[in-house]
């Protein structure tokens, strides 16, 4: 399927299918060996101890690399769109793509410093992540509305905002409730102490990665 999509489609199709099989395949994998509760674990709490932790370290890395690629054609579709159109600052466009660079940087931190063996370097790393991505998603809807009618339409732009705005609700709480868990941990059980920081946050934590992958999901058509 991916061999008959014309342009670069195949680059965020690749990308979205590969994060969200790192996500799938941790989780079950870390479910199945008893090391995490079935019910909203973090992303992190996955991919923490062996088995799960080697698959989800390199995957989640393959992923850092798919977005640093599919970033940096995006940055060159829209330099391209722009030569003709002028709809957006060239600096915006540059300013975009190191946001989002950063973002990937982040991942890769997450993927190869464990939650529980180096966790201030973790925590670091998914700050970045989501922060940079969270930033990354809306800058790109506002050039995609910038870009209309000409190089997008505006339902794949509303679609573009309505999950940048999502992930933007989700993103505050999920950092504000993890401040407020007193303990590092990944089985967490109902009704112990922290559990409803831990339980809302990771919540929020999944909004804000599978928004991320519904929006590059959206790049296809673009790279097309």
């Amino acid at each position: 399927m991916l061999c008959c999509m014309p342009g670069v489609a195949f680059v965020p199709a690749l990308l979205v299918g590969w994060s969200s099989a790192a996500f799938i395949i941790s989780y079950v994998i870390a479910v199945l060996a008893g090391h995490v509760e079935p019910l909203v674990p973090y992303i992190s709490d996955t991919g923490t101890k062996p088995p799960e932790s080697g698959i989800f370290g390199f995957m989640i890395n393959i992923s850092a690399l798919l977005g640093v690629i599919t970033m940096y054609i995006r940055y060159l579709l829209i330099e391209k769109q722009n030569e003709s159109s002028h709809f957006v600052k060239s600096s915006c466009n540059v300013f975009s793509l190191c946001i989002g660079l950063m973002g990937c940087i982040g991942m890769g931190i997450v993927a190869t410093f464990q939650e529980l063996s180096v966790p201030s370097v973790h925590d670091i790393g998914a700050l970045v992540a989501f922060g940079s991505g969270v930033v990354y998603i809306t800058l790109q809807s506002i050039i995609s509305y910038k870009s209309c009618p000409q190089w997008n339409t505006y339902f794949v732009c509303h679609i573009r905002m309505a999950i940048s705005v999502i992930s933007c609700i989700a993103f505050i709480p999920m950092i504000v409730f993890a401040s407020r868990i007193s303990m590092t941990k990944i089985d967490w059980t109902p009704g112990e102490k922290d559990y409803t920081y831990h339980f809302v946050s990771a919540i929020c934590e999944w909004t804000v990665a599978f928004g991320f992958i519904f929006f590059f999901l959206t790049f296809i058509r673009d790279f097309q």
